[in-house]
Order: structure tokens, then sequence, then C-alpha cells
């Protein structure tokens, strides 16, 4: 497999699908959304891609070259309920994939299709479904230094990140009931990489900021195993014009405020320098994947009050085990 080195040369709409030659894959798309009484969601629709076999002389269709899982989930804040499911498949003869010729990313019936930069989603769950479309309100944004979003000390240490931080979206959501239309806003983001974290790594805290004031904000801060910070931790602040600005971790600080089990569900977060303070809290604090296909998450709607107010995602992995790719 390759590895995801600086100077990567970045080709669109052909990077937005699969890349084969590197053994990890994702696309995330998380957002909020209301309805037509003012009932507040949160969702996720994410799509992996893990390489199993990087090279075979199986010609069957069913050969494991590789491992698709994907995640829906549904926070349904007026219930006071976390709904979510997931799934594992190969290839196979179309079960799932990714293909730049269809420009499509699937697992079953649920999928992401491109149209231009605009994205329609589908998921059929068994207690939910959503059928949505997702219009670009900014240019797409390379994240890191150099085409890499580096991550640990090292070569290959990193990932090529490409994020969408402002998609408008309408749609229609089915939840015990019939299908009810609601408008709202996401976040996507697509990484593909061989090797990312260290093996003194255990996993990473991630914030989608989306504020009023038509400004965006990417954190993450990676986590050692004895609790420290590791110093690739980075960001970006993305004006009002849609410019990205590269944040290092010395530009911010994450400070955990108060926990739901062993996740710190609300912080404090501050970027001095361009005068942001805001404390994250989440819509629903029970927002845990238990997932039976590796270790479980959290990833939940949020919002944000301070200097700005705002709304966006936050991601926590590795309190249940460190993340291993």
């Amino acid at each position: 497999y390759r590895e995801a080195l600086p100077g990567y040369s970045y080709q669109f709409p052909r990077d937005h699908f699969e890349h084969p030659d590197f053994r990890t894959e994702w696309w995330y798309y998380t957002g909020n959304l209301t309805g037509p009484k003012g009932e507040r969601f949160g969702f996720e629709l994410v799509f992996f891609r893990q390489g199993a076999h990087h090279e075979t002389d199986n010609p069957s269709a069913w050969t494991v070259s590789d491992v698709y899982l994907a995640h829906a989930a549904l926070t349904d804040a007026s219930g006071r309920k976390f709904h979510y499911e997931e799934r594992l498949n190969r290839a196979g003869p179309g079960i799932a994939g990714a293909s730049f010729g269809q420009h499509r990313i699937w697992n079953g019936n649920w999928s992401s299709t491109w149209s231009g930069e605009g994205q329609t989603l589908d998921a059929v769950a068994s207690d939910f479904r959503f059928h949505l479309e997702l219009a670009p309100l900014k240019p797409f944004v390379i994240q890191g230094e150099n085409g890499v979003s580096q991550k640990a000390a090292g070569e290959g240490r990193a990932s090529h990140y490409v994020s969408s931080p402002l998609l408008k979206v309408s749609g229609m959501l089915t939840l015990a009931g019939p299908p009810m239309p609601v408008t709202g806003q996401a976040w996507m983001d697509h990484e593909w990489f061989t090797e990312q974290l260290a093996h003194t790594q255990v996993g990473w805290d991630w914030f989608s900021i989306q504020l009023d004031n038509n400004t965006e904000l990417m954190l993450f801060e990676l986590r050692h195993a004895d609790g420290s910070i590791d110093p690739y931790s980075s960001g970006t602040f993305i004006d009002a014009a849609g410019k990205p600005r590269h944040l290092r971790q010395s530009d911010f600080t994450l400070q955990p405020v108060a926990k739901w089990g062993k996740y710190p569900v609300e912080w404090h977060i501050r970027v001095p320098s361009l005068n942001i303070d805001l404390t994250c809290r989440p819509i629903l604090r029970e927002q845990e994947l238990k997932s039976k296909s590796g270790p479980s998450y959290w990833e939940g709607a949020v919002d944000y009050s301070g200097t700005q107010k705002g709304s966006g995602y936050l991601e926590m992995t590795g309190y249940d085990g460190p993340v291993k790719f």
C-alpha cells in the first residue's frame, strides 16, 4: 500500500472517491436537522473501506480485497433517544463499494451519490430512514499542510484529508411516523491513508464547529496512553469567504468540563488568536455507538455557545480501547 506523503497532487473530482492503493479510507457525513415543528435531530452516515489484500489472483467476485463497514445514526433530541445501526460487507458483486465511475459510495441500501459537488444521502435502518440532499455553501478544504494531515512523527504517519465544511441540507426523515421534511446543515470528511497513528497514540477528540457568523472550525487532539496530548494535534479555521487557516496544537486548547460515563461530553474550547472562546455541550449525552465490529466510540450532535454560537459534531475515540487500523 502507498503511504500518505507531503506533496500529494490532488485531482478532483477523482479524489472524492476510492483510493485502493491506500489501506484505509472513510467518508464521514454528520449534521444537524430541524423538522417542521422545530424538532431537533442529529444525523451521521459513515462509510469505511479497509484493505484486506492489496493484490490477489483470485478472479471470484466474492474475493475479499476490501472490507466495507458503515454506520448510520440518528439523534432525536425531542424524544431523548439515540438510534444507530452498523453493517459490514465485502464488495462482492456490487454489495458495497466506492466508485468514481458511478460517482457513488455505498453499503447495501445506504449510499452517497454525487452530482457535481452536490451529494444525495440515503439510509434505511430498522427504526429510521432518511433521504437528504446536500449542497455546498463553501468550497471544500484540504486539511493540514503540504497535502497531508500529519498525525505523528515519521514518514507516512499522516492522511490525505478533504472536508466540505458547510453543506446545506434538505430532505425527508422517517422516525416512528410518516415522513417529515427536514432542513439543516452538515459537514463531510474524507480521509485516506495507510499508516496514521503511532503505537503510543490511543485515540482522538474531534470537533466540527459551524458558527452563526458564517465561519467554521475543525479541531482534533490526539491522545497518548498516558493521557498526554500529542503535538501533532491540529485544526483549521475557515473564514466567511471560505479561506482556510491551519492551526497548530499550540494555537488552541480543548479542556474537558463534564463526563457521561467515560466520555468527556462537555468541553471548553479556546483559540486565543481568533478571539474564540466556546463551550461545547451535546444535545443528548447518550450518543455512543457500541460497535460490534471494533471499539465503540462517541459521536454526536452538539451546540456551541460563548463568543459565538453554533452547532456541529463531536467525535471521541480510544476510550473503549486503542484505535487500530
